[in-house]
């Protein structure tokens, strides 16, 4: 493995070191093959990052110089070079826009072109430009949704089922410290329904639970879907070996010389010192837990709002992550058919009563 070595920055004053002043500027560099940006006066052959400030096109006037320095924009010019004078890229209009994702259905992911789509947008926002897609390019946009190359899908994750915790149990030792916070980290984030990335991080502490009879909860300060929000992560006692509640717990217990301002996961080392737990350790991607623990729960009768509230989900995007939707919704289907029939048994008999 390649060290890199790192010199001591020069003091407050201080000249800096040789090496970066003699630094060669940064060049722009090729484009590839087939992404050649036509020349133009107006999109010079400068860097990338520059680009936002010296690219400019006929509309923009003196709207460019008004916008802050330091804003990063990738290449997004280069997807539009259409055989068009530059006065009819923009305001580009809505047969052009349509053409253009049009000329890609069937050839990349529709996520793609929308992503081009916004630079787009985005690029007409800046130059004070009007936005001319409506009608024709939302035809075209669910065109391409449509004829996504199978090149461009990513297979469904496989989801870690509760055989799968039931096989880890008895080949942790979990007397041993890092095999104590391993069977934590899994049991959580299956009944939890985490990704790892949300458990696996130094800024949740070993402070951090809070416990009571039949449960415990912790917070987290970012999560995928509530951002900078951050999120609580629930744990409810189930009827398991694999009790996300006990496994948390037993975690604590087994590495008791780890210090309080550790990450809530570290455990101890053969070396009487303490590391963290890494996503390296653990070889599998954080949804595999997440997709099998909302699947488990939902197999058990938990209602799929409260699987949501438990996933943190914003949107019914979870249903995407189902699992085994064969024995799923008969399950929930035959309840509450027998729920309804209930209820009607129930009005028959109050009004057999009155009478």
């Amino acid at each position: 493995m390649s060290h890199i070595s790192l010199t001591k920055p020069s003091q407050v004053g201080a000249l800096p070191n040789s090496s970066c002043s003699n630094r060669k500027p940064p060049k722009p560099r090729k484009p590839k093959k087939g992404c050649e940006i036509a020349q133009s006066s107006f999109r010079p052959h400068i860097l990338a990052r520059d680009r936002l400030h010296h690219w400019t096109a006929p509309i923009s006037d003196t709207f460019h110089s008004k916008l802050v320095k330091d804003f990063a924009l990738d290449d997004i010019i280069q997807l539009f070079n259409v055989l068009l004078v530059s006065s009819h890229r923009m305001p580009a209009s809505d047969n052009l826009l349509a053409l253009f994702v049009a000329f890609w259905a069937g050839k990349t992911a529709a996520t793609m072109v929308e992503n081009w789509l916004s630079g787009l947008h985005f690029w007409h926002n800046m130059h004070s430009a009007p936005w001319y897609g409506h009608t024709l390019l939302h035809m075209s946009t669910a065109g391409v949704k449509k004829l996504v190359p199978e090149s461009s899908k990513c297979p469904q994750r496989p989801p870690v089922t509760l055989e799968h915790m039931h096989a880890l149990y008895p080949h942790l030792d979990l007397s041993n410290t890092f095999d104590a916070s391993v069977f934590a980290v899994a049991s959580i984030a299956f009944w939890s329904c985490c990704r790892l990335g949300e458990l696996i991080v130094n800024w949740i502490t070993r402070r951090s639970p809070a416990n009571g009879v039949s449960w415990s909860s912790f917070p987290i300060p970012w999560s995928k879907t509530t951002l900078g929000t951050g999120a609580k992560i629930i744990l409810s006692r189930v009827d398991d070996i694999s009790n996300p509640v006990s496994a948390l717990n037993h975690h604590i217990s087994a590495n008791t010389i780890v210090p309080p301002h550790a990450p809530l996961f570290a455990f101890e080392t053969a070396s009487g010192r303490w590391a963290p737990m890494t996503p390296g350790l653990l070889q599998l991607t954080g949804h595999c837990f997440r997709i099998g623990g909302a699947t488990e729960l939902l197999l058990r009768g938990v209602p799929p709002d409260v699987v949501a509230v438990q996933g943190c989900w914003k949107s019914r995007a979870f249903l995407e992550h189902w699992r085994k939707i064969d024995s799923i919704l008969p399950l929930f289907i035959t309840s509450s058919f027998a729920d309804v029939r209930v209820t009607m048994v129930q009005l028959s008999m109050g009004s057999f009563n009155c009478h």
